[in-house]
């Protein structure tokens, strides 16, 4: 009975936070396709802006989970001013970042277009898009740490219809300004601007009035903004290995030809679709980890821990499974180059082998980052990198081929389960009451 009830928990946050999480990308897809009618130029350049922007972004990511386990902690404890107080914190944090970084994108525009395009036209329309839209990174940052700290005080359901409504509300600006208006890429880039900020006053416009109502002050408190910051930066560390990690293969596999490089797309594509899934179940870790230890209730969070390993060692197994069967028709469904095809079956086939392990690494992420122990995560993070990287350098200098590229990741998320694994087994991450 304790088990369902707590089951019933995790589906309650991971439903919502899944569906939440695909809005993003959705949001991407929207642009694309309005982008893509207006020529090849035009779509090149938006997926050259769009690595630049997503890059910021995924690295800022720190800010919706250090919200969400701040909060999470102070919230579990009783304390709901507290947890409010670092609430705003953290969304006073994400403005200064993304105002520091939406400014030097705008500075830096013309260069980083120049560096990415595959033309002197591509460039310039990738530049024209960045200058636009780089007024939208305080506001995606803003978006971070609001939806963290809702989730944190478990209102998963404001950041969801926010998100929905701010996906419609893209579409219909995009298309009004773009064709209505006939602004093309920066048309495109202001659709993003508005339906980004719309969705940040209102997440941001939720959290406030929750800390009205416990009395706690909107002003900017610079220790909270500090805290919020000192938290931030474990979590960025272990995201910037996990960005490494990425980068290096995407580097070692260009190295084996157009049609690997090509298949590395296809299977970075899978695993970042099950990432989102995956993802859901370590937000809804995070939160109840948070709330278990702000709460006292170290045998709670052993049992929330038990729970979230196993749905994400059922769904990653499912997956995998799934997968498994299909990996000829999805290579086939992404490209109808028989050599493309080739190369990714037997990288989509190590994905779905190592599915089941990815889980139950996602699962085990969330509930360290709901502990609060980031300085342990980015540490993990970086043993992971250093036995990664020698490995995918040895299978690039012996020409050793693609598919041993996909078993040297096989090997890093074994790393990461082997580090994540040891540190839940013990005690040390158990640290109880509202602060770390």
């Amino acid at each position: 009975m304790r088990n369902a009830s707590l089951d019933r928990r995790i589906l309650a946050i991971t439903v919502p936070a899944f569906a939440a999480l695909i809005c993003e990308p959705l949001m991407l897809m929207a642009d694309t396709a309005i982008v893509g009618h207006l020529g090849r130029a035009e779509l090149a350049a938006l997926g050259a802006a769009s690595t630049i922007l997503s890059t910021v972004v995924g690295l800022c990511v720190f800010l919706a989970y250090g919200s969400t386990a701040t909060v999470a902690r102070h919230q579990g404890a009783g304390d709901e001013r507290r947890a409010l107080e670092a609430a705003l914190g953290g969304v006073w944090l994400a403005l200064l970042i993304g105002m520091a970084l939406g400014t030097l994108a705008a500075l830096t525009a013309r260069p980083l277009g120049a560096a990415l395009a595959s033309s002197d036209r591509v460039a310039d329309l990738t530049a024209d898009y960045l200058l636009v839209a780089a007024a939208s990174i305080p506001a995606v940052l803003l978006v971070l740490a609001a939806t963290g700290a809702l989730r944190g005080v478990l209102d998963l359901r404001t950041p969801l219809v926010v998100m929905i409504i701010a996906n419609v509300l893209n579409v219909v600006l995009t298309v009004a300004l773009v064709y209505g208006a006939d602004l093309g890429m920066r048309g495109a880039a202001l659709g993003l601007v508005l339906a980004q900020w719309a969705a940040a006053l209102a997440l941001v416009g939720q959290v406030i009035r929750r800390s009205r109502h416990t009395h706690a002050s909107a002003r900017l408190r610079w220790p909270d903004v500090a805290r919020a910051g000192r938290d931030g930066v474990p979590l960025l560390l272990r995201t910037l290995s996990l960005r490494a990690v990425l980068l290096l293969a995407t580097l070692v596999a260009a190295g084996f030809g157009d049609a690997s490089l090509a298949a590395h797309q296809i299977a970075t594509t899978i695993v970042m679709l099950l990432a989102f899934a995956l993802d859901a179940f370590a937000i809804a870790a995070q939160t109840l980890t948070g709330h278990s230890l702000g709460a006292g209730d170290a045998e709670e969070t052993r049992e929330v821990t038990r729970r979230v390993i196993a749905w994400g060692f059922g769904f990653g197994l499912a997956a995998g499974v799934l997968l498994a069967v299909s990996a000829p028709w999805v290579a086939r469904a992404f490209s109808p180059d028989a050599d493309v095809r080739a190369a990714a079956v037997p990288a989509l086939l190590i994905v779905a082998a190592i599915q089941p392990l990815s889980g139950v690494v996602f699962v085990l992420d969330g509930v360290l980052i709901g502990a609060g122990d980031g300085v342990y995560l980015a540490w993990a993070g970086l043993v992971a990198l250093l036995i990664y990287a020698p490995v995918a350098l040895w299978i690039r200098e012996t020409d050793a081929g693609f598919t041993w590229l996909w078993g040297a990741y096989a090997l890093f998320q074994a790393t990461r389960w082997v580090t994540l694994w040891v540190r839940q087994r013990g005690d040390r991450w158990l640290v109880l009451g509202a602060a770390r």
